[in-house]
C-alpha cells in the first residue's frame, strides 16, 4: 500500500477556513483595544497639559495661557519645545478654550470630531456630540444635575 506524506487539498483548505475564522473573532477586538489604548493616551497627555496650565497660572500672575501653544515658551520652561498631539487626529493638537479663571482642554476623542468650552460660570458645554474627552478647572459634565 502505497503511502503519501503531506496534506490533502480538504486538509488545506479546512485549515484555511478555521484561521481566516479566528482572524474574523480577533479583529474587532484588536481595534477595540487600540481604541482604548488612544483613550489612555489621551486622558494622560491631557492631565499633563492640565498641570502646565496649572503651573503657567501660578508662574505668570494667575493668568491663563491665551493657547496652549503658549506653554512652549513660557518661563520657566513648563513643556518643552512641542506640544502633544491629539491621537484621534493625524497630527493636530489638542483643543482648548478659556473663558476668565475658567479653562478646558479637549481631545476631539472617539468620534474624531467632539469639541468643547466653558463659560464664565466654568460650565463646560461640549459640542458635535459627545465624544469628546476634555479636563477643566471649571464644573465636569459629570457634575451636571
Amino acid at each position: 500500500m502505497l503511502r503519501r506524506n503531506g496534506f490533502t487539498l480538504i486538509e488545506l483548505l479546512i485549515v484555511i477556513a478555521v484561521i481566516a475564522i479566528l482572524i474574523g473573532i480577533a479583529l474587532p477586538r484588536f481595534r477595540g483595544m487600540q481604541e482604548e489604548g488612544k483613550i489612555a493616551q489621551a486622558k494622560g497627555e491631557l492631565r499633563t497639559l492640565q498641570t502646565a496650565v496649572e503651573s503657567y497660572y501660578i508662574h505668570n500672575n494667575n493668568t491663563l495661557p491665551a493657547n496652549l501653544a503658549a506653554l512652549t515658551s513660557a518661563t520657566p520652561n513648563i513643556i518643552g519645545s512641542a506640544l502633544p498631539t491629539d491621537p484621534f487626529t493625524s497630527g493636530s493638537n489638542y483643543g482648548a478654550a478659556t473663558t476668565g479663571n475658567y479653562y478646558v482642554i479637549y481631545s476631539v476623542g472617539t468620534g474624531g470630531n467632539g469639541s468643547a468650552t466653558v463659560n464664565a460660570a466654568g460650565t463646560v458645554t461640549e459640542t458635535n456630540g459627545s465624544s469628546c474627552i476634555y479636563v477643566t478647572n471649571g464644573t465636569p459634565r459629570d457634575a451636571q444635575p
